[in-house]
């Protein structure tokens, strides 16, 4: 669920006593001194992990390799109603519907992730990582496999959310919601362009057929959201389905934009460079610089679009530059820009609710903003101040580690990362017992009784992030306070990647 979502349910005998106390002193200190200059967090483990949780969130027929045993098939026959296959994909939170938009923003985040950080990734991490890309770009694919169409949605939330119920027992409705030339959906068509534009860099070096399969999809998609304007949660019927949850608050323009940036990454076609440079000013490009989440990009698109201002010296690109060093400069507590609100403790928070959304993107955009920085030598300027590299990434260290345990809980937010963590996560297959040790079926307000209970979750869903604490720095760890304690697909696919670069980086020091 998201801001808006809501629910009906529910770590030497010859020395002298008192040399010996002396030495022993020192080597505490020494000790002490080693362990404050260096970090404090097994990064890589927090990686295996929050690649793994996608595994966790996968709808249709599981491969024989998956890890989370406690998951088994479900939703094989979605999209049969319409007359096509729409089975696979994630289920974006902790309920059993598939959204489109959130999902194919995760698509285009976790592939970003791998274009900007692979490197830093094991190898083994890395193909994980391109496997988790996969489940969602091959159900992508399947949703725009019609001319003239795009499926956006499968499941009928409220009847969804009225339930309890295990993915593998769902017997809720399968409705499968569309876009078409008479229903535009600018919106998740430019983001699902976006996600498959991306996703083409990643394949290029490991399957280049399938690479060049998404890209040409990318194109003809965009070319849909841009020839049918308008937001999809416009339509009556599809608004039925998609709202509160996953509504259109903030228009299509953006998308068409983000789109546009990421076909002119992944293809190097003029066309796309032109489509940015006319329409920045006609789709609001400096409109809500300072957002970015599943459902405005401004401030993602200014720093992908600012890459190739500072090192293609595309000048014509300026503005998406300048409106990347404003969103940098509100990050920062000591310039005099406008500040984004942050915790006694130091956490990012933004009032709604699934607020490690902004802390992970957030983090993600520090890091690859910092990249591009330092490759062009270049700094912020934020009024009196200026800000290099090095400070936007110990920016976004205080986010991740926060996350992972530096914070006044002294918890961390990831299931299954060090030795506090969340356990009464609101999330259905995690709480409910799984097939294996209950296969019995369990009907959909059968699974109030688990929801209710206070014990932990018998499934652990490794490498979940959860929303997080409040304002207060207050996280209490209860299954039916959902703001708080679901995990989103959308929080973690922009974690992988801020997590690969401290794989590498681990001891970052200003």
């Amino acid at each position: 669920m998201t801001t808006m979502k809501w629910s009906l349910l529910f770590s030497c005998s010859l020395v002298q006593p008192l040399t010996l106390l002396a030495l022993v002193l020192i080597v505490l200190i020494t000790t002490s001194h080693l362990v404050s200059s260096s970090s404090s967090h097994d990064y890589n483990d927090a990686l295996t992990k929050s690649i793994l949780f996608f595994e966790g969130q996968r709808s249709g027929h599981l491969p024989p390799n998956q890890r989370l045993t406690w998951r088994g098939d479900s939703a094989v026959f979605d999209g049969s109603a319409a007359g096509v296959d729409l089975s696979g994909g994630y289920y974006d939170a902790g309920d059993n519907v598939k959204f489109g938009f959130p999902l194919a923003f995760t698509t285009t985040m976790l592939a970003w992730s791998v274009i900007e950080f692979g490197d830093s990734m094991p190898s083994g991490e890395l193909l994980n990582a391109a496997g988790a890309l996969r489940w969602a770009t091959d159900y992508l694919l399947k949703t725009v496999s019609l001319p003239g169409k795009i499926f956006v949605q499968v499941g009928d939330p409220i009847k969804d959310h009225n339930c309890w119920e295990r993915p593998e027992d769902m017997d809720t409705a399968r409705t499968v919601y569309m876009v078409s030339e008479e229903k535009p959906g600018s919106d998740i068509a430019g983001e699902t362009a976006a996600a498959l534009a991306a996703a083409s860099m990643v394949f290029r070096s490991l399957d280049n057929e399938y690479s060049v399969t998404l890209l040409q999809n990318a194109v003809r998609v965009f070319k849909f959201a841009d020839d049918y304007k308008g937001a999809y949660s416009d339509d009556a019927g599809i608004r039925a389905g998609v709202c509160p949850f996953y509504c259109d608050f903030d228009g299509y323009q953006d998308e068409l934009l983000w789109g546009a940036a990421w076909l002119r990454r992944a293809s190097q076609d003029a066309s796309f460079l032109t489509y940015i440079q006319d329409n920045g000013k006609t789709l609001g490009a400096d409109d809500n610089i300072n957002e970015f989440g599943w459902d405005n990009k401004h401030a993602g698109l200014n720093v992908l679009v600012s890459k190739e201002f500072l090192e293609a010296q595309e000048y014509s690109l300026e503005s998406y530059k300048a409106s990347a060093d404003s969103f940098m400069c509100t990050l920062v507590p000591e310039s005099s820009a406008s500040h984004i609100q942050y915790t006694p403790g130091g956490l990012i928070y933004k009032p709604g609710g699934s607020n490690m959304q902004h802390v992970t993107t957030i983090a993600f955009l520090l890091l690859t903003y910092a990249n591009y920085l330092e490759k062009t030598s270049q700094i912020v300027n934020c009024g009196s101040i200026s800000v290099g590299p090095t400070s936007l990434r110990l920016q976004a260290k205080k986010q991740i580690d926060y996350l992972l345990g530096d914070n006044p809980m002294k918890m961390s937010y990831m299931v299954g990362y060090g030795e506090k963590y969340p356990q009464r996560i609101h999330h259905r297959g995690s709480s409910l017992p799984s097939k294996s040790s209950h296969p019995k079926f369990i009907a959909c307000k059968e699974g109030s009784i688990y929801y209710n209970s206070s014990n932990p979750n018998p499934n652990p869903l490794i490498g979940a992030v959860v929303g997080g604490p409040g304002e207060d720095d207050v996280y209490e760890d209860d299954r039916a306070d959902f703001r708080k304690s679901e995990p989103t697909t959308y929080i973690n696919a922009p974690l992988v990647g801020a997590l690969a670069y401290f794989v590498a980086n681990p001891n970052l020091n200003a």
